[in-house]
């Protein structure tokens, strides 16, 4: 009988976690023939959930990330002014990731790598990130911030910007020097400074010429 979506949704968030799981116990990356074997199913019934090791990936990113999409969706319809809006997109972010990192930190040692050896498979989180960016950036500018830059530029340079929060490699390398307190000026210098535009309305903006 073939699995409803409902039952099979809730199969796949289970065995997502439970590879999770055997991840930190065993401390190294689950094979697709290992989690079938954990999964209590026969083989037919795990294939049918998951198709190839791509696809058992792909969910265990779904679980290991819904934390990180869900602030994100929390911010973004959220009432803050622009700046506290893009702050706590970062912040709530690179808090979840420093504290499983101090919880477990071989265990986040151990994700990190799996996702960059994985990159392409995460690829589609990395652009809903984007996506969400984008909107920020639009209502920010909405509100007057970042004048005469195109989203995408915009974009480009706050991900430029902010990439030492945003990346968890970074929390493993630069441990506690990596502070809330550092991103809020770094989010505060980008609303004052980052715009397109020159002359006297865009003090402390492009002062510095790239010469060739």
């Amino acid at each position: 009988m073939a699995l409803s979506p409902e039952v099979r949704d809730s199969e796949r968030k289970r065995i997502a976690q439970m590879v999770l799981d055997l991840v930190k116990d065993r401390g190294t990356e689950i094979s697709y023939s290992v989690a079938l074997t954990e999964s209590g199913l026969a083989r037919s019934r795990f294939e049918e959930i998951f198709a190839d090791y791509d696809e058992l990936f792909d969910a265990v990113a779904q679980v290991w990330l819904a934390p990180h999409m869900g602030v994100m969706e929390e911010v973004l319809a959220s009432d803050l002014p622009p700046p506290r809006k893009m702050y706590e997109f970062f912040r709530r972010r690179f808090v979840l990731s420093r504290d499983r990192y101090r919880d477990d930190p071989q265990y986040f040692v151990l994700i990190a790598e799996m996702g960059a050896a994985n990159f392409e498979k995460v690829r589609s989180y990395v652009d809903l990130a984007d996506h969400y960016l984008a909107e920020l950036i639009v209502q920010a500018q909405a509100d007057g911030y970042f004048p005469g830059l195109e989203i995408d530029e915009a974009l480009s340079l706050i991900n430029q910007m902010i990439s030492t929060y945003a990346i968890p490699d970074n929390i493993i390398y630069l441990g506690d020097k990596l502070t809330e307190e550092k991103l809020a000026r770094i989010i505060d210098t980008m609303f004052v400074g980052l715009s397109g535009e020159t002359g006297a309305q865009a003090q402390g903006v492009n002062t510095l010429r790239v010469l060739n």
